[in-house]
């Protein structure tokens, strides 16, 4: 039987494994020996990589985050102007809302954590901050804010819709939120 040191990806392998059982079963049913069995590594790897559930959740959880952070640097790291962030802020919208209905699971059992829990609410925060930096790299900081709210709101409106609406009520809606009319500041990075 392999070690932790002779098989450098366990450690990835049961994060991997925690975010596919809570996307599928919910974070009520995980367990320990259920990720162990997911990741094929013996049940002690858990207990020996991570410090309790506790510990593994939310080192699995930031992994969930640190992708989707991936996903706005995606979609907003080339646009030249406000308008082609308008564009880019769609594009996003729509990626998110018409991908992987476990990122969608993944987001919103997240949220109810950290709607109860203060180490999740300091995870959500940070995840929400780096989000707003690629935001801001086209918004003031107020508008960057809100805009982040919207993703959220017209991503999860779309996901869950049985008729989503179309990528022009979406522009529409970031459109309002951005003022087109408005001067937004731009950050070089």
């Amino acid at each position: 039987m392999a070690t932790g040191h002779t098989d450098p990806q366990r450690r990835e392998r049961i994060l991997d494994a925690t975010l596919d059982l809570i996307a599928e079963e919910g974070i009520a049913r995980v367990s320990h020996r259920k990720i162990a069995a997911r990741a094929g590594v013996p049940l002690g790897s858990t207990t020996y990589h991570f410090d309790g559930i506790d510990d593994l959740l939310r080192e699995a959880f930031s992994r969930f985050t640190d992708h989707i952070v991936a996903v706005f640097d995606a979609h907003l790291c080339a646009p030249a102007d406000a308008d082609e962030a308008r564009q880019a802020v769609a594009d996003l919208v729509h990626v998110l809302s018409e991908g992987s209905g476990r990122d969608l699971v993944l987001t919103q059992e997240l949220y109810t954590l950290a709607a109860r829990q203060p180490a999740y609410r300091e995870l959500t925060h940070e995840w929400m901050r780096r989000s707003r930096v690629h935001l801001e790299k086209h918004f003031d900081p107020d508008t960057a804010r809100q805009l982040d709210a919207l993703i959220e709101g017209l991503t999860l409106h779309r996901a869950l819709a049985t008729e989503p609406h179309d990528r022009a009520l979406t522009l529409e809606a970031i459109t309002r939120i951005t003022g087109a009319g408005r001067r937004h500041r731009h950050v070089p990075r």
